[in-house]
């Protein structure tokens, strides 16, 4: 066996002795998860706030997709790769501190916009400073716990993506019919500021952990090296792209299955984030505590068994939303949602968990911000705008214009078979480049 691959054997089997989580890590983890629901919540909560917004400013899909996802992915992405350097670096807890007294100061912001270009100028500060929170949370959830609890750990970490949605649905949708946007948009903007404080006091910056024999060779400096590691390696190549596509597939559809319910079943805003946000909350919230036992179970499993999980979990949700975008009964629809939504949350904890298992310590937050550099611009760039585009595109040439946005997600629900095929790739070359 080559010294290529008893290093990836190692990485990816690490002996018993290197599984403990490390002093703090479960109140780290708990932290950081709970900052982590904070940054989902301000994402999603424009996502909400779709139709008010394009209501008030006279916007067509197009517009108000670049005004909500594409501005702050444009920003998050680039100020990512920077930022995501810095923090194999820096000090990761107080970098974490700093961006989200960035993205809730930004958010308050956007509540207190009158204009269109104020809003998208305040709406770049909250890509900026959530960019600069994940690379960093990614790399010390790594340091405080080994290799065979990765997974589990940011499975547990991937928790806060569920409630942080049940938030920006259901909070959100609640908050605009009572008070209106703007002042749903101070509130959640004022409730992430204290978090700010508790990362800043509450967290230790860990050691950077460097795991038994991974190779030492790899360990270059700058996104070069990082970048051809990523491709030398076909499981971590596929991981990516897996993670990518899988974020426009199920992200990327999320982003406008508010503006879905009210065009195509009637819903007022609030009816429609009253019926998402259980969906997040309660099924996203269980689907991953059982994707967390179900990486406990896997940890002493080869690690492929990771990716075929997200595999076959992916092709299941992939049919729930091919059909509920197919029917047009309310009912049924209500159901396929409470189907398809959770499994849209499995991918997250073993995606990046292999991701830190499979780069190197050096590596692990310029990965994470690669990762992330992608996936951001699929679901937060490339499917609002997109999505916009083709409705605004399409609508005039039906019966019925409202339902454009039906027709254009259905075809975007097919993107799932793809972010299929990608993670039994990644499962199939972690076979092979262990022998």
């Amino acid at each position: 066996m080559s010294m290529q691959s008893n290093s990836l054997s190692a990485t990816l089997y690490p002996d018993s002795s290197s599984i403990a989580a490390s002093p703090g890590a479960w109140t780290t983890l708990f932290i950081l998860t709970a900052i982590y629901a904070i940054n989902i919540a301000d994402r999603y909560v424009l996502s909400t706030l779709i139709e008010p917004i394009k209501n008030e400013f006279q916007l067509s899909d197009a517009s108000v997709g670049f005004l909500t996802g594409t501005s702050l992915a444009i920003f998050y992405v680039v100020a990512g790769l920077p930022l995501g350097a810095l923090a194999d670096r820096a000090n990761r807890k107080r970098m974490v501190g700093a961006a989200v007294a960035v993205w809730s100061a930004m958010t308050v912001l956007c509540g207190l916009s009158t204009g269109f270009w104020q809003l998208l100028l305040a709406r770049i500060g909250v890509g900026v400073g959530e960019a600069g929170g994940t690379p960093p949370s990614h790399s010390i959830i790594a340091d405080k716990f080994r290799p065979r609890l990765r997974a589990f750990a940011l499975s547990v970490y991937g928790i806060g993506a569920s409630v942080g949605a049940w938030l920006g649905a259901s909070g959100a949708g609640y908050l605009n019919d009572a008070h209106g946007w703007r002042t749903t948009l101070l509130v959640f903007g004022l409730c992430g500021l204290p978090f700010a404080l508790l990362a800043w006091l509450c967290i230790r910056e860990p050691k950077r952990v460097q795991d038994d024999q991974q190779p030492v060779q790899a360990q270059g400096n700058g996104y070069k090296a990082t970048l051809a590691y990523s491709v030398q390696r076909r499981a971590l190549f596929h991981l990516i792209a897996g993670a990518t596509v899988i974020t426009f597939w199920g992200w990327g559809i999320l982003w406008w299955a508010t503006s879905f319910l009210v065009r195509s079943h009637g819903l007022s805003v609030g009816e429609a984030g009253s019926l998402l946000g259980p969906i997040h909350g309660v099924a996203g919230t269980a689907m991953m505590v059982i994707t967390v036992l179900v990486m406990l179970l896997l940890r002493s499993r080869p690690m492929s068994r990771q990716p075929e999980f997200v595999a076959w979990t992916t092709l299941f949700g992939t049919l729930c939303s091919v059909a509920l975008f197919l029917t047009p009964n309310l009912g049924i629809t209500h159901v396929l949602l409470w189907l398809f939504v959770p499994i849209t949350y499995i991918y997250i904890g073993p995606s990046i968990g292999l991701l830190q298992n499979l780069y190197p310590a050096g590596m692990r937050a310029k990965g994470s911000a690669i990762l992330l550099f992608t996936a951001n611009i699929a679901n937060l760039a490339i499917a609002p705008q997109l999505v916009g585009l083709l409705s605004d595109w399409i609508a005039p040439h039906l019966a019925n214009p409202a339902e454009s946005l039906r027709y254009v997600l259905l075809g975007c629900a097919f993107t799932g078979f793809w972010a299929s095929y990608h993670y039994w790739a990644c499962a199939r070359h972690m076979q092979r480049e262990v022998r």
